[in-house]
């Protein structure tokens, strides 16, 4: 199908016409000399004089050419085109932010398993975590791991693999053997400043208490309201420990709460993965559909037919006068 873009610029085809209808011709004066005896001249060779004028004439060759020309340039200010089948895209309106503890405490080998045995805590969240991420085709997901220190591993992308990759070779102790919870949540904002989604969703899982932030958890909490992200805290450790190895699951109710989300506890893998799933269904994935049609245009094609026929009007005008010149 061929569209035109611009249209409205098809108005000006009838604009020569309408200058040469309006407007006077063009008039030059010259120089010229004057004989005394211009009559007696006339006379003797039988010639008949006229008013001192010349008119050009053109010949139907050159208006032709013209009138080519200027339809083709018309056309191409219109700006021809092809449009091709429409193309739908489906992308996701949904960004999503894990953050997990790698503390030391997160060594602890404490997880049951459905077949009765125990692992590593980290061990699970990250067998638990590959699959939620697998599963999160179309989100843009980031991945942050602190401990001590919170780091960004990856920031939000579509490349589920890689963070994967990333998950399965993260290890505890990488980030130091505290809790930073709050500057997990304050790296999780900075993150979502590139997100120009409304649905901004944050999944943070920690074993223990905050020990080590600069920014107090609940006040990282009510900035992250403020700049519409949800955050959903899931606890993995155990709440009767004692010390730093004590999961606080009172400040991540607190977390949750401030920001519109829920908290969980998860003692062992099935738990966990349930946690997980039960995100997926509260935070359905918000989805935009864009829909395009491709556009070749033609406009390039107009402008070197309008040239071509302006050098060939040139060369047979220019033969012209040099065939009449040897005459």
């Amino acid at each position: 199908m061929i569209s035109l873009a611009f249209p409205w610029a098809l108005i000006a085809l009838p604009l020569p016409w309408v200058i040469w209808r309006l407007l006077p011709p063009h008039r030059q004066q010259v120089p010229a000399v004057r004989f005394p005896f211009f009559r007696r001249i006339v006379s003797v060779a039988e010639a008949k004089s006229g008013p001192g004028a010349v008119i050009l004439r053109r010949n139907r060759v050159q208006i032709i050419t013209a009138i080519a020309i200027w339809i083709l340039l018309v056309l191409a200010l219109a700006r021809p085109e092809r449009l091709g089948p429409p193309i739908e895209i489906t992308r996701s309106a949904r960004d999503v932010v894990l953050a997990i503890d790698i503390s030391g405490s997160m060594d602890i080998v404490d997880f049951a398993t459905p077949d009765g045995g125990r692992i590593q805590r980290l061990a699970a969240v990250r067998q638990v975590v590959r699959d939620f991420v697998a599963e999160r085709d179309g989100d843009r997901i980031a991945l942050i791991v602190f401990g001590t220190q919170a780091y960004l591993q990856a920031p939000l992308t579509e490349d589920l693999a890689t963070i994967i990759d990333l998950v399965d070779q993260t290890e505890v102790g990488m980030a130091g053997p505290h809790t930073a919870i709050g500057d997990a949540i304050g790296l999780a904002i900075r993150t979502f400043e590139a997100s120009d989604v409304e649905q901004r969703l944050m999944i943070l899982l920690s074993d223990g208490a905050d020990t080590g932030s600069r920014m107090s958890p609940v006040n990282a909490a009510e900035i992250a309201r403020s700049r519409g992200v949800e955050i959903h805290t899931i606890a993995v450790g155990d709440p009767e420990a004692g010390g730093d190895n004590r999961v606080d699951t009172r400040a991540l109710a607190e977390i949750s709460s401030r920001t519109g989300g829920i908290s969980f506890f998860a003692s062992d893998v099935l738990g966990l993965s349930e946690t997980y799933a039960r995100i997926d269904e509260m935070v359905p994935r918000l989805v935009e559909e864009l829909s395009y049609r491709p556009r070749t245009p033609f406009a390039q094609y107009c402008l070197g037919l309008a040239a071509l026929l302006g050098i060939f009007s040139l060369s047979l005008l220019s033969g012209r006068k040099a065939w009449r010149a040897r005459q």
